[in-house]
């Protein structure tokens, strides 16, 4: 099934994303090339989708990669009181990029005709909402989203009023990222050295990881024999279905990770891109000591972050 999650392969909008002509900045060793973006704050989450590849960040901000570069389409976010937003996801067809962040917000952003609908506060509740996973078609989707007190809140119901309900998987710490690999299946993190799955997309089992010792941040959800997580120290762990694998880097914090059919990268502080390729990672030269949040892979890989940084490759 052809998925539009913020860290799959993007098939139906290459055409738009291979014509893009993005003006150019620097231009790194290792292929990396820093672009002009309209905005100077943290750019937290990117995904790509139906159109184009969209980012979201600081002030409730979204932009969106055009041929003539990347443009703001929305300010304020889903509420228009400006609340940060830290994470994007996309339905299964790329038609609706779904947007969370700080005091409860929750949006849903229609890249075709540039409607938002505001899904903020499900239940009253305006906790800090750190990621989002969707899955199923425009009007018609899978909505979780996780937040900063180790709730996740969830809607079958495309996040209609009324429809939400919440678990909180573990002790209460905040989850950082939750990505779906099927329909009702897929992962969590927690900041507490947790990793939880769930097959059902309303209960969640802890799967490890013991002894971690780093806090995570990323989170790559591909199958339940297939997981890979990014964290603190420059800290990989895969899982293949049995048992956690570590792998340490380096130092600085890997915020996200995106890796499919051995290869893909991890990013993070100081402007650190590693890439993995036949089951190695090597760390690549960037045009960026600014921290990258977000890596999204398609037929242009990006990846953003502080200062509205934005590499492409």
């Amino acid at each position: 099934m052809a998925r539009f999650t913020r860290r799959s392969t993007l098939q139906l909008a290459g055409a738009s994303l291979a014509a893009a002509t993005v003006p150019a900045v620097t231009a790194g060793e290792d292929g990396w090339t820093s672009v002009e973006t309209p905005v100077d704050s943290t750019l937290h989450d990117v995904a790509h989708t139906a159109t184009n590849a969209h980012a979201v960040g600081d002030g409730g901000v979204v932009v969106e990669r055009r041929a003539e570069g990347w443009e703001v389409v929305l300010q304020g976010g889903p509420t228009g009181n400006g609340n940060d937003l830290f994470g994007a996801a996309v339905t299964d067809d790329g038609q609706r990029l779904w947007l969370v962040g700080a005091s409860g917000a929750i949006g849903e952003y229609d890249v075709t005709t540039g409607n938002l609908v505001d899904r903020s506060a499900p239940n009253d509740i305006t906790a800090n909402f750190n990621d989002v996973a969707v899955t199923g078609p425009a009007g018609d989707a899978d909505v979780y989203v996780a937040d900063d007190s180790g709730s996740i809140h969830y809607s079958f119901e495309n996040g209609e009023e009324g429809s939400w309900e919440d678990d909180v998987p573990g002790s209460g710490s905040g989850i950082p990222a939750i990505e779906f690999h099927g329909a009702r299946s897929g992962h969590a993190v927690d900041t507490n050295g947790r990793v939880y799955e769930t097959d059902d997309g309303t209960t969640w089992e802890p799967i490890g990881i013991e002894d971690a010792d780093v806090t995570f941040y990323g989170l790559d959800s591909d199958g339940s024999d297939d997981v890979t997580v990014s964290g603190g120290n420059a800290t990989i762990f895969e899982y293949d279905g049995s048992q956690w694998v570590p792998e340490s880097l380096g130092d600085a914090d890997l915020f996200d990770v995106d890796t499919d059919d051995g290869d893909g990268y991890a990013v993070g502080g100081g402007g650190t891109i590693f890439e993995y390729d036949a089951g190695d990672w090597t760390r690549t030269q960037t045009p960026t000591g600014e921290n990258l949040q977000a890596i999204a892979r398609g037929d242009v890989d990006i990846a953003v972050g502080a200062g509205g940084d934005v590499l492409e490759r």
